[in-house]
């Protein structure tokens, strides 16, 4: 059982967000694979699935995002998997440029407090992950703000494609080809304006 977590926070208010792209990209997954991700299971929305041979749990933890290391243990404790190479998380980062990845096996929290929750609850930072970029905040916003508001419809296509490259990256990721997905898509995407 391989775990592929997304973060992002509860409520029809925050769909859509920039800080819900974990949930987002989980969305997308589920929909080209054909799983429910309807089950409820340690504060998680989950649903279990096959995925480039395999057995896959999706998770959307109901936490809140600073909270998401509660249900990420939890769903741990109760599958019994190994949180260094059975988990994946996939969530924001304002360092990257609208869809663009970044990929990796370990690494700290990067002020990200979903991941430093995570980080805390596993005893551990070493778990694989995906980022997916939302832009950097502009110097006048609030993070707070920035994170929980929308993209425009330019960054929304390019979003789209952030989607179809992380679904890509995961595909890789459970074949065992970590390193083959970071060096696909840990490049800077060069786009025409």
């Amino acid at each position: 059982m391989f775990i592929i977590v997304g973060l992002g926070n509860p409520s029809k208010e925050y769909e859509g967000t920039r800080h819900n792209v974990g949930f987002d990209v989980i969305d997308a997954i589920a929909d080209k694979y054909n799983i429910s991700v309807t089950d409820r299971k340690n504060r998680a929305f989950c649903g279990k699935g096959i995925i480039a041979g395999q057995k896959v749990l999706l998770a959307k933890p109901q936490t809140y995002m600073n909270l998401s290391g509660e249900s990420v243990r939890g769903l741990v404790d109760y599958y019994k998997v190994d949180e260094e190479t059975e988990i994946l998380v996939i969530f924001d980062d304002i360092s990257l440029d609208v869809g663009q990845l970044r990929i990796r096996k370990k690494g700290s929290a990067g002020g990200h407090n979903g991941i430093k929750n995570i980080i805390a609850n596993l005893g551990t930072n070493v778990f694989q992950r995906i980022k997916v970029g939302v832009g950097e905040k502009p110097k006048e916003y609030d993070l707070a703000d920035y994170v929980l508001g929308h993209f425009s419809k330019a960054e929304r296509e390019h979003m789209e494609e952030g989607y179809k490259h992380a679904i890509e990256a995961v595909e890789l990721i459970l074949q065992g080809e970590i390193d083959t997905a970071m060096n696909q898509f840990n490049k800077k995407v060069v786009r025409e304006e």
